[in-house]
């Protein structure tokens, strides 16, 4: 068990509890509180748990809860699936001795789907399980304008939209940028330890303190469909829905395509993109 994975679980729990008001789980708020949510023994209660067994899980000490204990929790926080699932990973973590540091193998994007990506036609593109863009096709250059001619290194997905000028170019770009943090979060817990995260977290926290606020929130999200709107200079507004594919073999990279619903303004102004770019 590491001190790191038990404040991860601890921080997470933390969160999660100042967020609910009393009132959200049908308790009286009562006078002079003094603390943003849910008192640590009131949530205890909900849960069924001691309110010292609970106390210590937040204070980081070395616990190990069932998962009963941690079911108990999440319908206590009114968890959604995701949070759940992510609280079920970060006590397994907890649980888990240390161990000797592990080969991280880099992403890889399989021949056939560069393959794919030269042959289809709509924008898509390869990410890592850290938002690296790791392949793409002409059209996803075109469209998301601004990482083409970047460093390997430098190419993340998160990173271009918390740059100053992305507003101009995403106009729902924070919204988006909790989106794709709270994803990021849920990946970096699934491997911790992982040195291309930690790279990544610890750079973006100190680049940006609208990162560093939302990583301390500590959401998750398994987001794998939305959708996206580009003021593109070319041809103007695009309102484009996309999908997330996993890779076919070992989890990490994900395939994401964007399309427009036929007969829409949207795809016209595509087609007018796909033209410019064959001109």
């Amino acid at each position: 068990m590491t001190d790191d994975a038990r404040r991860e679980l601890a921080e997470f729990l933390r969160t999660r509890r100042t967020r609910l008001r009393p009132q959200d789980v049908g308790l009286e708020p009562g006078p002079r509180r003094r603390v943003a949510g849910l008192r640590r023994e009131e949530l205890a209660l909900l849960a069924g748990v001691s309110s010292d067994y609970y106390q210590r899980m937040e204070q980081g000490r070395d616990v190990r809860p069932s998962d009963q204990v941690l079911d108990a929790l999440a319908r206590a926080l009114n968890f959604s699936a995701e949070e759940s699932r992510h609280l079920h990973s970060l006590a397994a973590s907890a649980r888990t001795p240390a161990k000797a540091p592990r080969t991280h193998e880099p992403d890889d994007v399989p021949a056939t789907t560069l393959r794919l990506l030269r042959t289809t036609a709509s924008p898509a593109l390869v990410v890592g399980r850290f938002l690296d863009v790791l392949a793409w096709n002409p059209l996803a250059g075109a469209l998301l304008s601004g990482f083409t001619d970047l460093a390997a290194n430098q190419r993340n997905l998160l990173a271009l939209l918390l740059h100053p000028e992305a507003d101009q170019a995403c106009p729902e770009r924070a919204a988006t940028v909790a989106e794709l943090t709270a994803m990021l979060r849920a990946q970096v817990a699934a491997e911790p330890g992982h040195p291309r995260a930690a790279e990544l977290v610890g750079e973006l926290a100190v680049r940006s303190d609208e990162f560093a606020t939302l990583w301390a929130r500590h959401d998750v999200e398994e987001t794998t469909r939305g959708r996206m709107r580009v003021n593109h200079p070319l041809v103007g507004e695009l309102n484009l829905d996309w999908d997330a594919y996993p890779m076919p073999g070992a989890p990490g990279p994900l395939l994401i395509v964007y399309t427009a619903p036929e007969g829409s303004p949207d795809e016209d102004r595509l087609r007018l993109l796909t033209g410019l770019l064959a001109g």
